[in-house]
């Protein structure tokens, strides 16, 4: 049996947070690597401060890509004006491992969780949808010219007690020139309204320290791997360590994570649960995994009817969900999950 919060506070970034503008960089190579040679193996870590961007990690591929190019695009797409200095540092992966990944084997050991509960017709907390539907909603305000004063970065959290949400908070970043108390009555009219309805009995915080004027790289540095809470469950369920961005599927801390969401969530779509956690574990280059365990809301084991429908080996995975494909930019921020049209989203009947 795993336990259940009724008070708990869950967390969103926009994309234009240090960390998160790391994670969607290294998963676009990731997706430019896969675009060409659909086998690459890649884990692509990206290191952002004050000016700098590095580029590291190992890949084996055909594919021809420009990291740099990749980086700068990404940079500006998501708003950012402001130069970066680009070193990029990247090698051919361990021949060490790919003896046990060729053969179909796990790309490392470790242990992946997935999750899903009835509460939200996206099978997730009530306080991991609106966290990252507030975040969206920010990005949002900026780029459709709505509140041309904010700027890239952004963080939002919501408190909810009860099935109520009590506190809400944003700090968002904004131009020199805007006045707090402006942007605290437009983001209480243009944010926060529209996505949580009625605000009565909800405090809400816009930016407490007073002022959001530096931020990206300017203001702190970035890391691919380090909103791992916001890339799944808020903190609400354990989790195995293993971050997803720039990590292609033959690494299970990201396939086996999509993999045991998609058991929870049809464990919940089918009846079998209210509430839904599944657990996998790995060893470096063993094909089967080494544990599968699934658990409901009152601690029935549904292991069975995992293990039934579900096959947990790191090749059949990837053929299963489609992990090939050069899909995983998109999924580099507000969540890996509750995401219509990803393939661990989709509903079958077991």
């Amino acid at each position: 049996m795993f336990h259940l919060l009724t008070h708990y506070t869950t967390e969103s970034v926009t994309a234009g947070h240090p960390d998160k503008v790391c994670d969607q960089i290294s998963d676009a190579i990731l997706d430019a690597c896969l675009t060409q040679d659909p086998k690459s193996r890649v884990a692509v870590e990206t290191f952002g401060s004050h000016g700098t961007l590095m580029i590291g990690g190992e890949v084996t591929t055909t594919a021809n890509v420009d990291y740099e190019a990749i980086a700068r695009k990404v940079y500006a797409d998501i708003g950012y004006t402001d130069t970066l200095e680009i070193l990029s540092k990247v090698v051919t992966q361990s021949g060490d491992i790919a003896m046990g990944v060729d053969t179909g084997g796990a790309g490392d050991q470790g242990i992946m969780y997935g999750y899903a509960t009835n509460e939200t017709d996206q099978y997730l907390p009530l306080g991991v949808t609106l966290a990252h539907a507030l975040a969206r909603k920010l990005e949002g305000l900026r780029r459709d010219g709505t509140l041309p004063y904010l700027r890239p970065d952004g963080k939002t959290q919501v408190t909810i007690k009860n099935g109520q949400v009590i506190t809400a908070l944003t700090s968002t970043q904004h131009a020199e020139d805007a006045e707090l108390e402006t942007i605290r009555e437009d983001l209480t009219k243009h944010l926060f309204t529209p996505v949580l309805g009625d605000l009565s009995g909800i405090e809400i915080l816009v930016n407490p320290t007073g002022r959001f004027v530096q931020g990206g790289f300017e203001a702190d540095a970035g890391l691919t791997g380090r909103k791992i809470m916001v890339d799944t469950y808020g903190g609400l369920m354990p989790h195995g360590g293993g971050c997803f961005s720039g990590k292609d599927a033959t690494k299970v801390d990201r396939s086996a994570a999509y993999m045991c969401r998609f058991a929870a969530k049809n464990l919940v779509a089918n009846g079998h649960a209210k509430k839904a956690l599944v657990s996998v574990a790995y060893a470096i280059g063993r094909v089967d995994p080494v544990m599968v365990e699934a658990f409901d809301e009152d601690g029935k084991n549904l292991s069975d009817i995992v293990n039934k429908n579900f096959d947990f080996r790191p090749l059949a995975i990837r053929e299963r969900l489609g992990l090939t494909r050069p899909i995983f930019q998109e999924t580099a921020a507000y969540g890996h999950f509750g995401v219509e049209g990803r393939p661990w989203e989709e509903i079958i009947s077991i």
